[in-house]
């Protein structure tokens, strides 16, 4: 008889075509930015009562099965808080990696080696893994996520595969964009952050579409 292999199955396995609760959705960062959320509730409200289980079918949420069978987030975390916050209760998951096998430390370990989840706090510092909120509906505001998102609407930047470029970006503009004008000035933060996007500063940013160019 072969012997069983003991490596995790990280090969994507077949979307699960049921609902899954938002409720039961575990999070892998620590904060969003709720003027993208807002956006995305608009969005929602906009739908005719007839689209909304085809808008549903489209946006799958990627999750990692994890220890204890919970499905971790690991994208569209903007979407899933939106949905909640709009009383949606179900929503339809694309399972990306079948951890279940793995203990929580192991577990833990793969998905930081892999870039699939994001423990920083609205500050932008880093915390252990046990501060990452249980529930989608405890994810914090993070001002900079939203300007960073803003930006990348405003065309300051492209979307990139890069695993939470979005926050890269957020980091970057906390360190140039005051937080007084980043939470209550909306039009000026993303004047300033356009100007940061649009320099060779900010080369280094993933999506970037480089300077200005000269008259």
């Amino acid at each position: 008889m072969a012997e069983q292999s003991t490596q995790p199955n990280t090969r994507s396995p077949q979307p699960l075509l049921h609902s899954i609760a938002i409720a039961d959705l575990r999070p892998t960062q620590m904060t969003v930015g709720m003027r993208e959320v807002e956006r995305k509730r608009a969005d929602w409200k906009k739908l005719a009562p007839t689209k909304t289980g085809s808008f549903l079918g489209r946006h799958m949420i990627p999750v990692v099965l994890g220890p204890k069978n919970r499905y971790y987030v690991i994208d569209h975390h903007h979407l899933a808080r939106a949905l909640h916050d709009e009383g949606v209760e179900q929503i339809l998951i694309s399972p990306v990696a079948d951890l279940r096998a793995l203990d929580k430390e192991e577990f833990w370990r793969f998905m930081d080696n892999r870039g699939w989840m994001h423990p920083f706090d609205s500050e932008g510092q880093r915390q252990t893994r046990s501060e990452l909120p249980k529930a989608i509906a405890d994810l914090e505001d993070d001002p900079y996520r939203s300007l960073a998102g803003e930006l990348r609407f405003a065309g300051g930047y492209a979307k990139d595969t890069t695993p939470f470029s979005e926050f890269l970006w957020a980091d970057a503009l906390r360190m140039r964009v005051d937080v007084k004008t980043a939470k209550g000035e909306p039009e000026a933060a993303l004047v300033q952050a356009l100007q940061f996007a649009k320099s060779p500063d900010a080369g280094y940013l993933p999506g970037w579409c480089g300077p200005h160019a000269r008259s």
